[in-house]
């Protein structure tokens, strides 16, 4: 069983490179914030989308020229032994989990209770809250707008820096075009539980991992293997245009009046 445990000196390199990739990310987020979405402050609501996209793409591009087109190993910092918590038989399928897979799922409670805790209960977090309803009034109370949203940024690419870090452990390679998927994923998730409910995010990317995988297991066993596991991403994207249809404010979004 002692293979399936991470040593000491892997959980603090893990620990390591959390730390460093944070800190990083949330400098390039500070950054980012002031040069690119700071000046569009009050242009109209399509100018930020379409710098979001250009700096998706300029960074992917950076990157690639930094480090190359092809994927670059990643130390293994963690176990990737399975590790079987069902037996299989003659009736049903077994399941296998990793350490790197439960690290993950650790590493993924706990800061989504951090940043819930951050967003309800530090005076940073009602700051947000109040620039997130009403940037004008929140103002007029006190609040130091450019510095919140700022650090918004900030801490947004950190989060971002663990997930990559994350994935990074879990494939055991990392490359320029990594986060997209899972950046489109991501907001995949956030859109099925509710924009604006971190609650609602979490619950999104449960709901959103369960579909893929039971998905392509169903699917892919009724068609014969025709619309199999190579098709995950597909339900992923089909999920979020039937909310997007049919409840845009997700599933434990708040619906929102029109007004004439």
């Amino acid at each position: 069983m002692q293979k399936h445990f991470p040593t000491l000196n892997h959980v603090a390199m893990l620990f390591l490179a959390l730390i460093i990739a944070a800190v990083v990310c949330a400098m390039v987020g500070y950054t980012i914030e002031r040069v690119a979405y700071r000046p569009l402050r009050r242009a109209p609501r399509m100018a930020p989308l379409i710098t979001a996209i250009g700096m998706s793409i300029l960074l992917q591009t950076l990157a690639m020229m930094i480090w190359g087109r092809n994927p670059l190993a990643f130390p293994q910092l963690l176990p990737t032994d399975p590790i079987e918590v069902i037996s299989a038989t003659a009736d049903r399928a077994g399941a296998v989990i990793s350490m790197t897979e439960i690290v993950i799922i650790l590493v993924a409670f706990a800061v989504m209770g951090g940043l819930l805790l951050l967003v309800h209960k530090t005076k940073l977090g009602r700051a947000m809250r109040a620039i997130a309803e009403n940037p004008g009034v929140a103002s007029l109370m006190g609040v130091n707008p450019n510095f919140v949203i700022s650090a918004t940024f900030m801490i947004g690419s950190a989060l971002a820096a663990i997930a990559g870090i994350m994935i990074a452990s879990e494939y055991g390679n990392a490359h320029f075009y990594m986060g997209f998927i899972p950046g489109l994923k991501a907001f995949t998730a956030a859109v099925l539980g509710g924009i604006g409910n971190l609650g609602g995010a979490m619950v999104g990317g449960i709901l959103l991992g369960l579909i893929e995988q039971l998905g392509a297991g169903y699917i892919g066993e009724l068609t014969g293997g025709v619309f199999g596991s190579n098709y995950q991403d597909v339900f992923a994207f089909m999920v979020l245009i039937i909310v997007l249809v049919f409840r845009p404010s997700g599933l434990l979004g708040e619906r929102v009046a029109d007004r004439a």
